[in-house]
């Protein structure tokens, strides 16, 4: 048999090992940072882009795309050419999507701390940047699938079936999130609005959890866990159910993060149900990773490799079980918007995604540098350091959650409100966030040992740039498909897999999208409900670009207490010009949906001047800059004619004299606050953000739905 010679490119997975450490640096002490200004909101130092609500989703951002993507691709790069035999189909595709995915990455660190960012989680980045991923996604794809079709092993092996879910997922995910409309370059609106946005993005925002932070992660278990114990993998039939029902499954789900809210019932109901089955998968997973162990425990002991990765799979068990119980609507009541979400994020993410990271680069950098690790002592230190970090990370959110819950919903005897003022809770929650940044320091110091460990490491050793191996060529069988072994055949057959993967994940989506975007009567209109004045917009705009949204939700629950500390609870007809909506997932601060009317405007001047001087207290940081700074009144012609062409009724040509109406509606709020003694401009930003916020709620009072 004749046996061919090729090599394996530990350079590229060199680099991308080298992006997931100083990316998780910076990552994680941007994360710090933010939940140090929970209760010491002056560490912005009065600086416009260092304030929670922009350098949030830099966070965010940071964490799941640069510091695990880059972990993901590392690993891929690693395992992928192994269990194919073949070297990866293209160096040239590789290093551009090296370079690509950092090019990415420095642009979201500069747009979003600059305010430029379409509000959507984890899809926050604009329009443009949005087309770069997709090039530079689908290069990362096609050099995957090349080698994949060009193996010389017959059989694809299971973590490979996670890599090309993965890669379908997320093209799809991707491609119908971001359909937008721009305006400039840097502004662009989706071309959903309210309840179908909100869809759309919690379909992506789930899944991007599902199919970015878990499927290709599984993958990477089934591959380096084994390798690592050097047992084989407990069950092969495990697998097989684990693969096809979690991807499945999990693009059902969506809709539970939208519960009692204004989406449909039978849609909320939907994701609660696939929610509820998700547990079966994913569950199956974390039982195959753990029996993978079997008769290795007395390994784990001793080798913190091990120790990473079972706490690392432990995580992930505990993570999908909380998920699924998080969407019933009993246990939804009480979390939701509080920092129980918070908590169960971050086990997901430090403890899952995190530890396992650590685990996989501490196996595969002594492997390329032909090492042994530098110090299994500080890399033991390190496991410790990380585990406290997330135990004093999530038991104090867990505490704060649901302190936060039961004081928004304490009723006194006599049936009133017994925390009327929202501050009330903030105020008791802090030493909770304290305890929480302590927490995140010590995941931080973590990251920091191990950089140093792994540096140390190479130094040590020497480096395999191109490490050489041989295989005997795959000879191509035209067998047929037989009963019983159905999936051995598919195996051989990556393109026919690849389909049926895509098929599987598409389903969901279409049974979920079809009755919401097609039957009108699930979206029902309020007559009352008119577009934003152009001043409204504008001001909308800012409240974007500050990230409000990501202390302020816009959903008032059908929740007695919520209706009576907020006002009516909100209908689906009221969002129906809203692009995107603005619904939240977490509230820091009090729901914004009725505020309209309810403050007068100097008090929302005197509030972004210094918010502590109107809320003793408040955790919100102060922004002098919009008094000052000028509203680009330059772009309003151009927002307009975007909204126009994505459903907003705005006749034709008003984008030519848009700008007269802002300046009156402006100079009715500039006079009222120079009649109250503050000397206003009418054309600063502070003004729009004012006639946003006023206007909010006002549509429905005394209107009833048509």
């Amino acid at each position: 048999m004749t046996v061919e010679k090729f090599s394996y490119d530990n350079q590229i997975v060199k680099n991308f090992t080298i992006a997931t450490v100083v990316w998780g640096i910076v990552g994680m002490l941007v994360g710090v940072i933010i939940a140090i200004q929970l209760y010491l909101p002056e560490l912005n130092f009065g600086i416009p882009y260092l304030t929670f609500g922009r350098i949030r989703p830099l966070h965010t951002n940071a964490v799941i795309f640069a510091f695990v993507g880059n972990l993901i691709f590392a690993g891929i790069y690693y395992s992928l050419p192994r269990l194919c035999k073949a070297s990866m189909w293209s160096k040239v595709l590789s290093n551009f999507h090296f370079w690509g995915w950092q090019s990415i990455i420095v642009l979201a660190a500069v747009t979003l701390p600059l305010g430029i960012t379409t509000s959507k989680e984890y899809a926050e980045l604009e329009w443009p940047i949005d087309i770069l991923i997709a090039l530079v996604w689908v290069a990362f794809g096609a050099n995957m699938l090349g080698t994949i079709i060009k193996r010389r092993e017959k059989h694809m092996y299971v973590a490979i079936w996670f890599y090309i879910a993965t890669f379908v997922t997320v093209t799809v995910l991707h491609v119908v999130n971001s359909l937008e409309i721009p305006a400039t370059l840097t502004k662009s609106y989706p071309i959903y609005a309210g309840v179908q946005d909100a869809l759309v993005q919690w379909w992506y925002g789930h899944n991007a959890v599902a199919f970015f932070l878990t499927t290709p992660f599984l993958g990477l278990m089934y591959y380096f866990l084994p390798k690592a114990a050097n047992r084989p993998v407990y069950s092969y039939r495990l697998s097989i159910l684990h693969f096809w029902a979690l991807i499945f499954l999990y693009i059902w789900a969506g809709p539970h993060h939208l519960l009692y809210s204004a989406l449909p019932d039978w849609a909320q109901s939907l994701g609660t149900v696939f929610s509820i089955m998700l547990i079966a998968p994913s569950w199956g997973g974390m039982i195959n990773g753990l029996l993978t162990l079997r008769g290795a425990w007395d390994r784990v002991r001793d080798n913190p490799i091990l120790k990473f990765m079972v706490v690392a799979v432990t995580a992930y068990g505990m993570a999908t079980f909380e998920g699924p119980m998080l969407s019933l609507k009993n246990v939804n009541a009480i979390a939701h918007f509080t920092d129980w979400i918070i908590a169960h994020v971050h086990v997901g993410a430090l403890g899952w995604n995190g530890m396992l990271t650590f685990g996989i680069l501490y196996w595969m950098v002594p492997k390329m540098w032909n090492t042994d690790l530098y110090s299994k002592k500080m890399a033991n230190a390190h496991f410790w350091i990380s585990t406290l970090g997330i135990v004093f990370y999530a038991i104090p959110m867990y505490w704060s959650g649901i302190a936060q819950s039961l004081m928004w919903k304490q009723f006194t005897p006599l049936g009133i409100l017994q925390y009327p003022n929202f501050l009330e809770t903030t105020l008791q929650i802090i030493p909770f966030h304290i305890i929480r940044s302590l927490g995140g320091t010590l995941y931080l110091a973590g990251i920091f040992l191990m950089g140093y460990n792994l540096l140390k490491t190479a130094k040590q050793g020497k480096f395999v740039k191109e490490e050489e191996a041989e295989a005997a060529p795959l000879i191509i069988e035209h067998d047929k498909m037989k009963r019983g072994m159905i999936h051995r055949w598919l195996e051989k057959r990556p393109v026919q897999f690849t389909l049926l993967a895509t098929v599987a994940i598409l389903i969901g989506g279409v049974v979920e999208f079809v009755p919401t975007f097609v039957v009108k009567s699930n979206i029902p209109t309020i007559a009352s409900v008119k577009p934003y004045t152009p001043l409204e917009m504008q001001g909308r705009d800012i409240y974007i670009r500050e990230g409000c949204n990501t202390c302020h939700s816009q959903l008032v629950r059908p929740f007695r207490s919520e209706t009576e500390r907020y006002g009516e609870y909100s209908k689906a007809g009221e969002y129906v010009y809203d692009h995107p909506f603005l619904w939240g997932s977490k509230r820091t601060g009090p729901d914004l949906h009725r505020v309209g009317g309810k403050y007068s405007n100097l008090w929302h001047y005197l509030h972004f001047e210094d918010p502590r001087q109107m809320s003793p207290g408040s955790i919100m940081p102060r922004y002098p800059w919009l008094l000052t700074q000028i509203l680009d009144t330059s772009t309003t012609a151009a927002k307009i004619s975007a909204l126009r062409s994505v459903g907003v009724d705005y006749e034709k040509g008003y984008e030519k004299f848009a700008n007269e109406d802002l300046v009156k509606q402006a100079n009715l709020i500039a006079d009222d606050l120079i009649n109250n003694g503050v000397p206003a401009d009418w054309n600063t930003d502070v003004i729009a953000l004012i006639a946003y916020l006023q206007r909010l709620g006002k549509d429905i009072k005394g209107n009833q739905i048509k």
